[in-house]
């Protein structure tokens, strides 16, 4: 077992070592501003939603390279930089990835570094939805534990192993029907969670539920979470209530069963995916600073730290225009409450 860090030490992971160069490789930003970030607790994980951007060229990578090419090769790089000791893998949303898919990525980071993996929408949506995300017919497989473990948990675990972070289920938009029986829904949550694995082998995943129905955020499901022994991920979305009450309703949940921290800074509030798409790209910038939500996530990462619990924080470029900037300026905030 790796020796933990003091209450207030800082680690600072040692990059793996790089092999010789070759045609079409994707190298870490030598001179990148998240090289002068602050160390951090290796407990306490940052990093961004997915790694495949090219705008990134000085921040993560070095050179120019399209988006097919840091998919399949930028990941190595990414990994090097110290900051960035997670990341979430968000392709799983969409679709089912096999073992072996997540063994390859597995391969691609160093030891401490843990990925947070989001649940596919077969079994988060109640609706089948078009190409233009619109619902079309109810979803037979919406909360199947069956089919989550096996299309889901038991690939993602066997793949990553140890590099396995929280498997993090995000409910997509539910059709008022359903939000209308809450209890109902609750209950059917509570059947799901406890229907999937506990374990697999020596690895034990930590479920962690996101929400995009603000009025299920209340006490009836933080006390099902509890017994579930499941983590509410605080979900930063134009849909859900804003950081402080989202961490007010998790404080509910640590009381009960404390455990990780799990974020997901998804969002700038007051704004569709689209049209933070469109502001931001290439998202090599800061465009929109959110000075209040990043000091009260950093206030929540110190004080789960302190408090011997893990902690996971991404951040996506429609967050503040730059994920890598957002999580060097989170990373700066941190610190400066574990002095």
């Amino acid at each position: 077992m790796s020796r933990q860090p003091g209450l207030f030490e800082t680690e600072t992971p040692a990059p793996p070592k790089r092999r010789a160069a070759g045609a079409g490789d994707v190298r870490p930003a030598r001179d990148s501003p998240l090289l002068e970030a602050p160390a951090l607790p290796l407990d306490i994980r940052l990093g961004t939603s997915s790694w495949f951007f090219p705008g990134w060229r000085g921040l993560v990578y070095d050179g120019v390279h399209p988006q097919v090419t840091l998919s399949r090769k930028g990941l190595e790089a990414y990994a090097q930089i110290p900051l960035l000791r997670t990341v979430s893998l968000d392709r799983t949303f969409y679709a089912p990835i096999s073992a072996v898919d997540y063994a390859r990525y597995a391969s691609q980071v160093p030891a401490h570094f843990s990925f947070v993996v989001k649940a596919p929408a077969i079994v988060c949506d109640a609706v089948m939805r078009d190409e233009e995300g619109r619902g079309k017919v109810f979803n037979p497989n919406f909360l199947n534990a069956a089919v989550a473990t096996r299309e889901f948990v038991l690939p993602c675990l066997e793949g990553l192993e140890a590099k396995a972070g929280p498997l993090v289920f995000q409910v997509s938009p539910l059709p008022r029907s359903l939000v209308e029986d809450s209890s109902l829904l609750v209950e059917r949550l509570e059947a799901f969670f406890a229907a999937l694995p506990r374990e697999l082998g020596t690895h034990r995943p930590i479920y962690a539920l996101e929400l995009r129905n603000p009025e299920l955020l209340t006490p009836r499901l933080m006390r099902m979470l509890a017994r579930a022994g499941v983590r509410y991920c605080v979900g930063l979305h134009d849909r859900m209530p804003e950081v402080e009450r989202q961490e007010t309703a998790l404080k509910a949940l640590d009381g009960e069963a404390p455990g990780p921290l799990v974020v997901r800074w998804n969002l700038h509030r007051g704004f569709l995916y689209q049209a933070a798409k469109q502001r931001y790209e290439p998202f090599d910038r800061l465009v929109d600073e959110d000075g209040e939500t990043r000091r009260i996530l950093a206030r929540m990462a110190a004080a789960a730290f302190k408090a011997g619990r893990k902690v996971w924080i991404t951040a996506n470029n429609k967050a503040e225009g730059s994920a890598p900037l957002s999580i060097l300026e989170l990373a700066r905030e941190i610190a400066k409450l574990l002095v």
